[in-house]
Order: structure tokens, then C-alpha cells, then sequence
């Protein structure tokens, strides 16, 4: 069976994404009210419990869909790529890190997350470069 057409899975990505960045938003909003201001700014507590609740829904995600499949395109694109997401992107990251563990090439695996991390900072510090010599 054919997956949705393009335009439909483009709505899925878009749907789950609207509702991933709007639940990523509320959970900081929490966490702020949670723990207060002077605590949110003094470690990224809500981005850090955000990565790591995406990466286990996306264990869970991943995990169901390996099982059972049917129908699986379309909730990988609404949750997987959309709703996680939008949510995360750190827990595609985890997905790929963890598939490249599992076929066995664990050493490109932790090459992937240090290059990531290490080219992540630099492209956003370059960036941050780039804007403050322009203004």
C-alpha cells in the first residue's frame, strides 16, 4: 500500500508540528511557573526534560511502529516528524543516533553526535557573529 500523497503528508507534518511547538511552549511556560524564573535561566531545565521526554516518546513511537506498523507512515509523519518535531528535534536526533547503534556502527553513531554538537554550536555562534558585526 501506497503512503499518503505528498500534500497529505505535508499536513500531517504541519498538523502534528502546530501542536508539538505549542505543547514545547506550554511545557516551558510550566516549568517556569514550576520552578520560577531565577531557576529556568540558570540551567535550560525546560529544553533539557523536553529532549529527553521527546527522545522516550520517540522510543515508544519508534518502538510501536516497528511492532505494528499498519497504517505507520502516517502517524510517523504526524507524531515522528511532526507532533516530535515540533516538540524536539532532539529526539530524531536519538532516533538516528540509536538505529546507528543498532545495525552495529556504533563509532559513526557517536562521530554523528559529536560532529551534531560540536557543528550545532559553531553554526549558532557563527551566527550570533555574523548578526552582531551587522547591527
Amino acid at each position: 500500500m501506497a503512503g499518503p500523497s505528498p500534500f497529505i503528508a505535508t499536513l500531517h507534518v504541519a498538523l502534528g508540528g502546530a501542536i508539538g511547538s505549542v505543547l514545547r511552549y506550554q511545557f516551558g511556560r510550566g516549568m517556569t511557573q514550576w520552578l520560577g524564573p531565577t531557576v529556568v535561566t540558570a540551567f535550560p531545565w525546560a529544553t533539557l526534560a523536553v529532549n529527553v521526554l521527546g527522545s522516550f516518546a520517540m522510543g515508544l513511537l519508534a518502538g510501536f511502529l516497528a511492532r505494528y506498523g499498519e497504517g505507520g507512515e502516517q502517524a510517523r509523519l504526524l507524531l515522528g516528524v511532526g507532533l516530535l518535531g515540533g516538540f524536539t528535534t532532539f529526539s530524531a536526533f536519538s532516533l538516528e543516533m540509536m538505529l546507528l547503534i543498532e545495525r552495529g556502527q556504533a563509532a559513526q553513531g557517536f562521530v554523528y553526535a559529536a560532529v551534531s554538537v560540536l557543528a550545532g554550536l559553531s553554526a549558532l555562534y557563527i551566527g550570533l557573529i555574523v548578526m552582531r558585526m551587522a547591527g
